[in-house]
């Protein structure tokens, strides 16, 4: 199996060395610090393995289900701590798809899905979600696209890169889609918790059988450094198939990440952590909205959740050769070319970071750089 690299990862790649003064476009909370932990840490916690389950710290397991709402809906065994959302999507694709089976994504969409679907010698099958109609997942071109050989249907809610919600009808409708055919639905749920447009939507572990949840610490939270996420299903076969994928693999989860996650994930710890993510991103948002009004030719969909979104270049500038200008002198900044999601006129936008990100600094000489082009070209 030859893994092809996506152009997202080799953009970073490009990038390591850059060393830019001011990123726009941060796509996670403010990110806490270890301190902020170790009054409830035990100097004496083992560095092994958990000791307890294979699946995960039972306590952190329970704690995922309550914030997926999913009590008394799905158990504890439903659900498998991962490393990071990824291993979440790694585990699920790499035992469901064999080669010539079809995977249906959307597009713009998470590009993981597309790079492991063709490693494996899947075909892959593109619902697109167009702009003009808000970045919506068409729900009739999704039913066209499912055939007696879809395997899996694969998306993001909310969606990255965005920020469109899907809600408890549309899932449900999802659902009728993939049913018929025995098909597999999952939904990676990173951003669920960041809605600024409706209500969090219902995980799809708690709608369908072969429904597959999957999400992290780490855009939320912050805690993208900690590699801990899960996946939640309600089949058993499907769990236990990927305990056994991952044996094979990264075998069992880091001990710390597991630990420091189960404290960020305690009632009394994730509603506050929760409320000052969604109580800066809107800070964010809003600052982000008034400066893209400001801009002549700019435009974008404001997302309705999560903390990335989409914005469209003024005509002729090309999103690669924008964003390598603007990581040079004058203006030191960072931002991902839309090329990154197939959309090679657009970049992204990000308001995540809170405070910390001084995102008022990068947004000037993003202004700057356009003025400059608009200017010399």
């Amino acid at each position: 199996m030859k893994v092809k690299i996506h152009r997202l990862f080799e953009y970073l790649l490009e990038t390591t060395e850059a060393a830019p003064e001011a990123i726009v476009g941060f796509s996670l909370s403010g990110s806490p610090v270890l301190g902020d932990y170790l009054a409830d840490l035990d100097p004496n916690q083992s560095l092994d393995w958990n000791n307890r389950d294979f699946r995960g710290l039972p306590e952190l397991r329970e704690h995922v289900l309550t914030q997926a709402g999913l009590d008394g809906i799905c158990v504890p065994k439903d659900v498998l701590i991962t490393a990071g959302a990824a291993e979440a999507n790694y585990l699920s694709l790499m035992q469901l798809l064999q080669p010539g089976d079809e995977i249906v994504i959307e597009t713009p969409g998470w590009p993981q899905a597309e790079v492991l679907a063709r490693a494996i010698g899947a075909k892959v099958i593109k619902v697109t979600r167009c702009e003009k109609d808000g970045w919506k997942l068409p729900l009739d071109q999704m039913a066209d696209a499912v055939t007696d050989n879809t395997r899996l249907i694969f998306i993001s809610n909310p969606n990255n890169p965005t920020g469109d919600l899907l809600g408890k009808a549309e899932l449900e409708t999802l659902v009728r889609i993939a049913d018929p055919v025995g098909a597999w639905v999952l939904v990676d749920e990173v951003y669920a918790g960041l809605e600024w447009d409706g209500p969090r939507a219902p995980s799809i572990a708690g709608m369908y059988a072969r429904g597959i949840t999957t999400g992290s610490v780490s855009k939320a939270l912050g805690l993208q450094g900690l590699r801990t996420g899960w996946l939640i299903c309600p089949d058993p076969e499907l769990v236990m198939d990927a305990v056994i994928l991952r044996e094979n693999s990264s075998e069992i989860m880091n001990i710390m990440g597991e630990v420091i996650a189960e404290v960020a994930m305690r009632p009394d710890r994730y509603t506050p952590a929760m409320q000052k993510a969604r109580d800066e991103g809107a800070v964010n948002l809003a600052e982000m909205n008034r400066w893209v009004a400001a801009q002549e030719g700019l435009s974008w969909v404001s997302p309705r959740a999560g903390l990335i979104g989409l914005g469209r270049l003024p005509d002729g500038i090309d999103s690669d050769a924008f964003a390598k200008r603007l990581l040079a002198d004058p203006y030191r900044t960072f931002l991902l070319p839309g090329s990154a999601y197939g959309q090679a006129n657009h970049i992204r936008l990000g308001v995540g970071g809170g405070a910390g990100v001084n995102l008022s600094k990068g947004l000037d000489r993003v202004s700057l750089a356009l003025r400059d082009w608009q200017q010399r070209g």
